[in-house]
Formats: structure tokens, sequence, C-alpha cells
């Protein structure tokens, strides 16, 4: 245990609402698969959410950031945790929440490969990627990764600057 209380929130959904997920594959095709997931249980209410009252902000991937950089809330949390030099997490396309809220400016991060065009044009770099897609780059507060076999190393970047570590 790290010791940290997880919420999970979606804009527009209280606490105890469920999501539905997708999951996505790489079987050979020129881009990944995508297969319907479970129902993904939130345990708070978006609309209650102050980003002061968090450590570090864990940004998805697969298609939720498409809708979730549309929200001006969502948008604002990832100011405050960019601003405020606290940890932020994005994998696969979750960068385009970042490069939506205006700060990758200077900052290198990966993303999904069909995500990656946007984080230039927005002003940072693009951080070096590995053939299976399974390392993550870290700018400062931030880390970031491109699909989901590269989640032990996000995941341990993001520990790492929580100020925590785990053993095995």
């Amino acid at each position: 245990m790290l010791g940290y209380t997880v919420h999970v929130v979606c804009p527009d959904m209280e606490s105890g609402a469920k999501v539905a997920t997708s999951v996505h594959d790489f079987e050979g095709h020129q881009t990944y698969t995508e297969k319907r997931g479970h129902n993904f249980a939130l345990n708070a209410t978006f609309a209650t959410i102050n980003p002061e009252e968090y450590a570090g902000l864990y940004i998805p991937g697969g298609r939720s950031p498409e809708y979730l950089r549309l929200n001006p809330k969502v948008l604002d949390i990832v100011r405050h945790f960019m601003t405020a030099r606290k940890p932020v997490a994005a994998i696969c396309h979750g960068p385009l929440v970042l490069a939506a809220a205006g700060v990758l400016k200077g900052r290198t991060a990966i993303g999904y490969p069909a995500c990656n065009p946007d984080i230039p044009v927005c002003g940072g770099t693009v951080g070096t990627m590995v053939p299976g897609l399974d390392n993550a780059v870290v700018d400062g507060n931030l880390v970031t990764s491109p699909a989901w076999p590269a989640h032990p190393a996000m995941l341990r970047e993001f520990v790492k600057l929580l100020g925590g570590s785990f053993h095995i």
C-alpha cells in the first residue's frame, strides 16, 4: 500500500455510477483493435472534486481523452496540477488532454503514436518511444507513456513522483 486514496471520476457523473470501458490491443493491424471492456464504478463525484486536496493526477488513455479534453473543468484541473508541480501521469491518448489544457509547451512527452503530432503543435517535444510501446518518459512532475504495455514503467515513475516506492 502506498497510503493514498484513489478517486475515480467522470464529468457529469456521480459516485456509484458506472462508465463503460474499452479494451485496446495490438493484433497485427495498422492500429489497435477496440473491444468492449467492463463497467467501471466511480467512487467520487466529479462536480465536488477540489484539486487542491489531491497529491497527483492520472489521466487515462483509450478513447475517453477525446471527450475529457472538451470539458473546461477537466482542463482547469490539469492546469492546477501542472502549475502546482504536482505529479501528473498520462497514458496513450491522455496527452490529448494535456495538449488541450495548454501545458505541454517546453515539456517532453509521449502518447499513442497517432496522438504524438499534437505534442509539438503545442510547443512540446515528443520523447523517445521504444518498439514495444512499454516505456515511460519523465519530465519534471509529468510522466507519460504510449500505451497499456507501459503501465508498469509509467506507474513506477508516477509513484516516484509521489515520493513513494515499492519493492517486489
